[in-house]
């Protein structure tokens, strides 16, 4: 008698560190109920992988070539690609989770967990459910709940967008290079300064560089 054979999940991963991202197939393929659609390394291999193939859920990086992951998940959300994400990064909860939960996010991991958790997370994502750990669920839901300004560290009143600008400056890239990267005009990158320096109460560039080196080495 012949065993009936499993449908397998379709699984999409937009990582851009070949290593981490071969590993992380690797895992995903030796599962009976899941198997790796695609793979990209970048925003907009990737927006053209999910929205073509449509799998059961994508897991997307933080970090990726030439913009910020969360990017990704707005331009899904405004095409209307209802596909389930889970966000794997680097980065602790406390500076992303949120701000990937907002952006369309259904989890959010950090790359320091466990095999065993990662996959838990894929499968608690394809089955509707949220995904966090649960050292901050209730921080971060406490938070959704009371609204964005509850927060008493100035980094949180940051767009996404003047976030990625702020930890590229850590980071000590030029505002010609922060545009090269992000795609956008000096003009542009130049704003975010502005905006991020006002809402950061840094009094000049200095300060601004200053903070921003301070804030990287301390979330590396």
């Amino acid at each position: 008698m012949k065993s009936r054979t499993v449908k397998k999940a379709g699984v999409v991963i937009v990582e851009d560190h070949p290593m981490f991202r071969e590993h992380l197939a690797q895992m995903i393929n030796k599962a009976d109920d899941l198997t790796v659609s695609g793979e990209a390394d970048n925003i907009r291999d990737g927006f053209a992988l999910i929205k073509r193939i449509k799998p059961s859920v994508a897991i997307v990086d933080i970090t990726l070539k030439g913009s910020n992951g969360l990017e990704l998940l707005k331009d899904l959300r405004a095409h209307h690609v209802n596909v389930p994400m889970l966000v794997l990064s680097m980065h602790d909860e406390s500076l992303y989770a949120e701000r990937a939960l907002r952006a369309g996010a259904r989890g959010y991991i950090t790359k320091h967990e466990v095999s065993d958790k990662v996959m838990t997370a894929i499968r608690q994502v394809l089955k509707g459910d949220v995904y966090l750990s649960s050292r901050f669920t209730s921080e971060v839901m406490t938070k959704l709940m009371l609204g964005r300004n509850s927060s008493s560290d100035p980094i949180d009143r940051l767009a996404d967008r003047e976030l990625e600008v702020f930890e590229l400056i850590g980071q000590g890239l030029t505002t010609r290079e922060i545009a090269e990267q992000l795609h956008l005009g000096l003009t542009t990158v130049d704003t975010y300064k502005a905006r991020i320096k006002e809402k950061l109460k840094l009094s000049n560039v200095a300060r601004l560089r200053s903070e921003a080196s301070r804030w990287v080495q301390q979330h590396e």
